[in-house]
């Protein structure tokens, strides 16, 4: 752990305060203002608790994951009259950014690889800019967390960056992996009571999840996501070596307070696609793991995809939701996951409750039994010869997040119909890193497939309405809810969508020219509510247009 004074490396920024000096007066006034008030406007835990309103405060939108907004001034009546405010390049290595800004007190921030931006969210001026240098490798981020008077992010190559919110400027650096041995990071992390949750990805190497002082950086626990030779569990990788198998952790989990739980996705085991060399279950791969926000210790877990040769992470959002369940009031996690089946589970102990397919054809699987095990159909694992499998390497959906609206009980997921052809091959001792995902090619069929975004009833699984996404089969967009009866959502044509939360009618769209990795957010500045997403190297805002406005 880093502990050294700062160096060149964290004071680094591409826009230094001489800029300041030069800019327009108005921008002067601004930054000068929001430095008044900066001490009082601290991000409290107990504000990361409440939904998404005027501010947007974490990558999800609060701990239970809706991404619901109860703003409503965009609504089914109102929606036609929304255009474009302002648009933002994103300058230099952006590295396609799929950054969901988080927006409080009028500042938004914005991530890129290896950078943040502070934003003024009504014209999309720039307010700071921090950009770390000396980082070996670009890779996508998702976006930073908020807390007290600071902004945490990861960088390509695995260092916490904790940063003030007023400047920019760098408040410590921790590595938390060594991108030499082949760790990298693209996580935005989580913010939960004094504590930063970050995850990591790798190239074959055991991953983890790991909890850092928000004051000074200084690790608190480290969870690995496979059990060491030494666990019992640690046997459901046969005699492959324990310090390979990834399982990496990229996506930001969810945290109930009343439980204390952190709920945190792994991914699939490697070798992606060749099972082999790791017989057994392959624990905790495919999993959502329940841990104790204090101490990292594992309360219990569930595995979607035992022994995965799909490559069906399970690294998709963990909804918690507080519902009826069969007559009875439960605390739920939902979760829509890669292997073409949606789940519910008591998120109080990991009981399962319920699956149900959500695409139209899926034949890995007959169902799923009354343990929440798939029951599988032989022969559908990749093959020298080439096994049609359904759902597809990138799933039944994947890491775009979902929203849910709890009033009507619907989940928003964008799903992906497509089948392909799986092709594996054996290469004994081949080590992480060098590129070895068990295939040695992988074709689609013929079909191209196609998007939808479905509404999910969360309490039975079933399907309320289907809203086809037109365009080529590459996307990454996730969902919006808002209390304005709203979904919203991208096509692969590089359309944002506004639809009807009830029905999935089509109320409105607007192009943004390219292809969409992230997901829309909504917040408010000074009474008037703004929609905002990234397309490609660009950050689109949204409001209503006023016509007695614009013609003053």
């Amino acid at each position: 752990m880093r502990t050294e004074p700062m160096s060149g490396r964290e004071v680094a920024s591409s826009r230094s305060w001489s800029k300041y000096v030069r800019a327009k007066f108005f921008v002067v006034i601004l930054v000068a203002g929001w430095c008044a008030s900066i001490n009082a406007a601290q991000v409290r835990p107990e504000d990361l608790v409440k939904g998404p309103g005027e501010n947007w405060l974490t990558y999800l939108g609060d701990y239970t994951a809706h991404r619901f907004s109860s703003l409503g001034q965009i609504n089914r009546d109102t929606v036609s009259r929304l255009v474009p405010v302002w648009v933002r390049h994103v300058e230099g290595d952006a590295h396609r950014p799929e950054t969901v800004p988080l927006v409080y007190n009028g500042v938004m921030y914005a991530t890129k690889s290896n950078g943040v931006f502070a934003l003024d969210p009504v014209t999309g001026r720039e307010i700071w800019h921090y950009q770390a240098s000396g980082v070996p490798n670009l890779r996508r981020n998702r976006g930073a967390a908020i807390l007290g008077d600071r902004v945490y992010f990861e960088t390509s190559d695995c260092h916490l960056v904790a940063l003030q919110r007023m400047n920019g400027a760098v408040i410590w650096d921790r590595e938390i992996a060594s991108f030499d041995k082949g760790y990298f990071c693209t996580v935005a992390p989580l913010a939960v009571k004094d504590k930063i949750i970050v995850g990591v990805a790798s190239s074959g190497l055991r991953c983890f999840v790991a909890a850092l002082s928000a004051d000074t950086g200084r690790e608190d626990w480290r969870f690995w996501t496979i059990p060491g030779k030494n666990e019992p569990l640690g046997k459901t990788w046969g005699n492959f070596p324990a310090d390979w198998g990834e399982v990496p952790t990229w996506t930001t989990g969810s945290y109930d307070p009343g439980l204390n739980s952190l709920y945190w996705s792994t991914g699939n085991p490697w070798p992606d696609l060749y099972g082999g060399e790791r017989p057994g279950d392959n624990l905790y791969s495919d999993c959502v793991l329940a841990l104790d926000l204090d101490t990292g210790k594992l309360k219990w877990y569930f595995q979607f995809t035992p022994h995965d040769v799909h490559d069906w992470d399970a690294n998709e959002t963990n909804v918690l939701l507080d519902a009826d369940f069969q007559g009875h009031p439960r605390k739920l996690l939902i979760q829509a996951n890669r292997n073409g089946f949606y789940y519910v589970l008591d998120r109080t102990n990991g009981k399962f409750l319920l699956a149900k397919q959500f695409i139209t054809e899926q034949n890995w699987a007959k169902g799923i039994d009354a343990k929440g095990r798939p029951m599988e159909i032989p022969n559908m694992e990749p093959s020298p010869a080439g096994t049609r499998v359904c759902p597809s390497l990138k799933g039944a959906t994947n890491w775009w997040a979902p929203s849910i609206d709890p009033s009507i009980g619907l989940l928003y997921v964008v799903t992906l119909e497509r089948c392909e052809i799986f092709f594996s091959s054996r290469q004994n001792g081949k080590p992480p890193g060098v590129g070895y995902y068990g295939t040695a090619s992988k074709a689609e069929s013929m079909a191209p497939g196609d998007f939808s975004l479905r509404a999910i009833d969360a309490q039975t699984g079933e399907i309320r309405w289907q809203y086809p996404l037109p365009g080529p089969v590459y996307m990454w967009a996730g969902t919006l809810a808002t209390a304005g009866g709203l979904v919203f959502t991208a096509d692969p044509d590089g359309d944002l969508v506004a639809l009807d939360n009830k029905t999935g009618k089509d109320l409105w769209h607007f192009f943004m020219v390219s292809t969409l990795y992230t997901a829309p957010m909504t917040f408010e500045v000074d009474g008037k509510q703004y929609v905002s997403m990234t397309a490609g190297t660009n950050l689109f805002t949204f409001a209503l247009f006023d016509a007695q406005t614009s013609s003053r």
